[in-house]
């Protein structure tokens, strides 16, 4: 998984979580966040942390320790009481031995002091990537909320229910997703899905695109006239 998946597509398009009170370093680091992630959520407590965290999809939670209302260890505490796997990162000024023997406890990724180095934190964040891959967390949410499930090769409506896909329908979303940064063409598609080049038919392919359309959203593939297909989420 992790060889077909690049580090920077994956993180790309996963929701990180950064928690920080002081107003001038939380907008910096988010600013260097931003560089790797497009979607990142900045609280400025535990509470407004816990509103995002209902209301938003969060792949992985970047904390500072020391928060005005409850201590980020103790945070995280509460985080794996429901959830055991999901990535999370504490930043701290300390060194403490104290402090890195409780933090060992709580399964995290990493534990940086700060300031925070760029390539520490770029680092951290690739092994936040390789335990939502390891875990099978990584899930990719189309503009209509229908989400896939990259490892589990499983379509989720709004509803939580799941949507049945075709052995040859994940093929071809499977194969998209791989090449999202680009535009594939009807040839490369048809030579990716079908074994049999006698039933890789333009009529086949288009027939294939328009169910798998109809499960994710039509804006979700756009048709690039003369040139081929492109994912787009």
């Amino acid at each position: 998984m992790s060889e077909s998946y690049s580090f920077n597509k994956i993180l790309k398009n996963l929701n990180i979580l950064y928690i920080e009170d002081e107003k001038n370093i939380r907008l910096n680091i988010k600013k260097t966040l931003e560089l790797f992630c497009e979607n990142v959520f900045d609280a400025e407590s535990v509470l407004n942390a816990k509103e995002i965290l209902t209301n938003q999809r969060i792949d992985i939670i970047i904390s500072d320790i020391n928060l005005p209302d409850k201590s980020g260890i103790d945070f995280v505490k509460e985080i794996r009481i429901s959830d055991k796997t999901i990535p999370i990162i504490l930043l701290s000024a300390y060194t403490d031995k104290e402090f890195l023997l409780e933090a060992t406890k709580l399964k995290l990724v990493d534990y940086l002091t700060k300031p925070i180095n760029f390539k520490d934190l770029n680092d951290a964040l690739q092994k936040c990537v390789e335990e939502i891959l390891y875990n099978s967390r990584y899930i990719i949410t189309f503009k209509n909320n229908i989400q896939y499930n990259v490892s589990h090769h499983c379509l989720i409506d709004d509803n939580k229910d799941e949507i049945h896909l075709t052995s040859k329908e994940i093929d071809l979303l499977n194969f998209l997703i791989k090449n999202n940064n680009r535009v594939c063409s009807s040839d490369e598609l048809k030579l990716a899905i079908w074994d049999d080049y006698l039933e890789a038919t333009d009529s086949a392919l288009k027939n294939l695109l328009n169910k798998l359309r109809k499960k994710i959203g039509k804006e979700s593939i756009i048709n690039i006239s003369g040139v081929g297909y492109k994912l787009e989420y």
